[in-house]
């Protein structure tokens, strides 16, 4: 039974961990740090400057991917209010109108609830690096601790693409008006992969037979691998300043203050109290899901009837939970006792120390 409650523990605080990195990345300041490294219109650019072409607010964990759903307006999802995307179709040729009507739900059989992690639509930049305030581009950034098992990355990132494009038939354009299809990407970020990658997958064209040049088409679909190695990155290894950001952001190790400073002092981005309390949020709850993972394997092993050394361990886990301001009752819950126990064992460390 204590391996259950662990397990629930654990599964409970990851996945407000997840929601807390997913509002991070969804941050205009991430997300602008994103594009200049990956979009080719945006490289060369200052992200403070590609923060103002990025539209609305970013739409978290709420659009519907499945066909039927990516288009409809889900109020609740949005806070009751106006979202990054117009209410209603877009006309084919209107000029600069904000397009809302993602939803961020699709329920697909055998999987549940599919939504894209994160959403919004960019304006792009001219040659001169302004913006026209017409053309604009899609892009979904996608956050995945691991690499799947069950299927071929790659596949799903194809299918995440495909709905993208798909979905924008009578919200981004109407009937045949197929030049208004707008440019999707769609970036993955894994972690814990062997080395650091980048990758960009793309259509190309061969000419098999003559030569006949696709006017237009090439370059709508696109998937861009952001893969994130245990080793953040040296400051000064050239090439790897996104990797080492993304690191630094994701990092189950470093404290919030170290997160803060790197962001601070390293890419110059200001972070305002939100921003700084997601961070320490997220560092909590990094280290309670570490810390819930032990305390079931001590569970484990004392359903093995290993018993010996067990009661050392947990104190040691009570104690690292309280000095990083878990309160009693949770503490309590994790390992199973009562605050009257976990009380105790805090007064028996108070008392050691002092005895020293």
């Amino acid at each position: 039974m204590g391996e259950i409650k662990h397990a629930l523990f654990a599964a409970g605080a990851e996945a407000k961990y997840d929601e807390k990195a997913k509002r991070l990345l969804g941050n205009k300041t991430i997300l602008a740090h994103i594009l200049v490294r990956t979009v080719d219109e945006f490289q060369g650019m200052e992200p403070e400057e590609v923060e103002s072409f990025i539209e609305g607010e970013p739409l978290i964990s709420v659009v519907p991917i499945d066909q039927g759903l990516t288009n409809m307006v889900d109020r609740k999802s949005v806070g009751g209010g106006k979202s990054a995307y117009d209410e209603k179709p877009v006309n084919s040729r209107s000029s600069g109108q904000r397009i809302i009507g993602m939803n961020t739900e699709s329920t697909e059989i055998g999987e549940g609830l599919v939504r894209f992690d994160i959403i919004f639509y960019v304006r792009m930049p001219s040659a001169g690096g302004r913006t026209d305030g017409v053309s604009q581009m899609i892009v979904n950034l996608e956050a995945q601790k691991d690499i799947p098992s069950g299927y071929h990355l790659m596949n799903r990132a194809v299918y995440y693409v495909c709905r993208m494009v798909s979905s924008q038939k009578e919200r981004d354009f109407v009937g045949m008006n197929y030049d208004d299809i707008k440019r999707v990407f769609s970036i993955w970020i894994y972690l814990g992969m062997k080395e650091n990658v980048l990758n960009h997958v793309h259509m190309t064209e061969d000419h098999l037979l003559g030569v006949y040049h696709s006017e237009a088409g090439l370059d709508l679909l696109n998937i861009v691998l952001i893969g994130l190695a245990e080793q953040c990155p040296d400051k000064d290894r050239k090439g790897y300043e996104l990797h080492r950001l993304l690191n630094t952001l994701l990092s189950v190790e470093l404290s919030a203050a170290q997160k803060v400073k790197i962001m601070e002092t390293e890419y110059h981005i200001k972070i305002n109290d939100r921003m700084r309390e997601d961070v320490s949020e997220m560092c909590n709850l990094g280290q309670g899901v570490f810390e819930a993972g032990e305390a079931r394997g001590i569970a484990l092993g004392e359903a093995r009837g290993e018993a010996r050394g067990v009661a050392k361990s947990e104190e040691r886990i009570i104690l690292s939970m309280r000095e990083k301001g878990y309160p009693l009752e949770q503490i309590a819950a994790v390992m199973e006792k009562t605050v009257e126990e976990v009380e105790a064992v805090i007064e028996k460390s108070v008392k050691k120390t002092l005895a020293w």
